[in-house]
């Protein structure tokens, strides 16, 4: 920067720029500017994370990106991130929000085939048939924008990007979260969640001759629940005895730990946070070696991993976090014309 320059502009750009060194943010900062100052639309490279139905935030996301005039060019996504950006990329996002958004407990249970295989406690194969019917069947290279789905190759200890083939044999092979879900057999190799080495796939964005890239992180700082409720305001369903087992046995099953204590936690709820914990780390460090212009942060905490019966609560905190956060990052870049 010039000796005179308001740095106002560019201090408030930092805010959104987590463990990023200082002269990238300059660099990015500018390159922003002049791109805003050049054109009203801009190109966006879209990264989505890992998080299950938190994932549904992507959603908010992208209807902002598109009411303001951002045209996503590029989709890198990791388990429910390939999901829902293999299904917009396909042109069937408004169908999908339309099923998801009317689902209930019940549904997801009859969703859940299980598997006696010993790998994983669900096989997967009815919620890709349903995501079928809803999409169609689909190949990644006739999409008409770029799409790249990760998941991880256990056995050689690496992830997988696939970027063409089949789409839905992508989104299983990303969304195969381990111990759920039984692993996915791809080109004789057995794929699991994407989200185990790279819950925040920004690299295979490099390429991309788009203005930005903005990532969405599943993983951010649990926030309270009085700050989540002011942002997704849900109807209370009245309790019945037969909801009541429908919620235990998804929480049951997805080792969830509200309000229990460390010391009755199982086998199973201590893989689920371990998991959780080694992606958000993962992810805080690819964040901080491949910065991306704009990071999206929904909190950890914002719903659990099954709990798909609250799409709409999910849907509209992504869309007042990207409400909240791309225009101040942006905006930022255009006070100097």
């Amino acid at each position: 920067m010039h000796i005179g320059d308001d740095l106002t502009p560019l201090m408030e750009f930092c805010k959104y720029q987590s463990s990023v060194p200082f002269h990238v943010i300059v660099f990015k900062y500018r390159a922003l500017r002049d791109i805003m100052a050049t054109t009203n639309e801009k190109t966006v490279s879209l990264v989505l994370g890992s998080g299950g139905a938190r994932g549904l935030a992507h959603i908010g996301v992208i209807h902002w990106l598109e009411e303001n005039q951002f045209q996503i060019q590029s989709i890198a996504g990791a388990s429910i991130g390939a999901v829902i950006g293999g299904i917009y990329a396909a042109g069937k996002l408004g169908e999908y929000e339309q099923w998801v958004c009317s689902i209930t407990k019940v549904d997801i249970v009859k969703l859940l085939d299980l598997s006696w295989e010993k790998s994983g406690l669900v096989k997967g194969d009815k919620l890709i048939n349903t995501l079928i019917n809803l999409v169609g069947r689909q190949l990644i290279e006739d999409l008409p924008i770029s799409y790249t789905a990760i998941s991880t190759d256990l056995k050689g200890q690496k992830e997988i990007w696939i970027k063409s083939g089949s789409l839905f044999d992508a989104m299983r092979a990303s969304f195969a979260i381990p111990l759920l879900f039984t692993p996915f057999k791809y080109k004789g190799i057995d794929l699991v969640d994407g989200g185990i080495l790279n819950p925040v796939p920004i690299a295979p964005t490099f390429g991309d001759r788009t203005d930005m890239t903005i990532a969405v992180h599943l993983g951010g700082p649990a926030e309270s629940i009085e700050k989540l409720s002011a942002i997704t305001c849900a109807p209370t369903l009245p309790s019945s005895s037969f909801r009541e087992k429908i919620n235990h046995f998804i929480s049951h099953l997805e080792g969830s730990v509200t309000n229990r204590s460390s010391r009755d936690w199982g086998v199973y709820d201590i893989a689920i946070q371990a998991f959780e914990a080694m992606q958000n780390t993962i992810a805080r460090q690819k964040l901080a070696a491949y910065p991306p212009d704009i990071v999206i942060e929904i909190a950890r905490n914002a719903c659990r991993t099954l709990e798909f019966d609250r799409a709409s609560e999910m849907i509209e905190l992504g869309y007042r976090k990207a409400e909240e956060c791309i225009p101040q990052a942006v905006s930022v870049t255009k006070v100097e014309h």
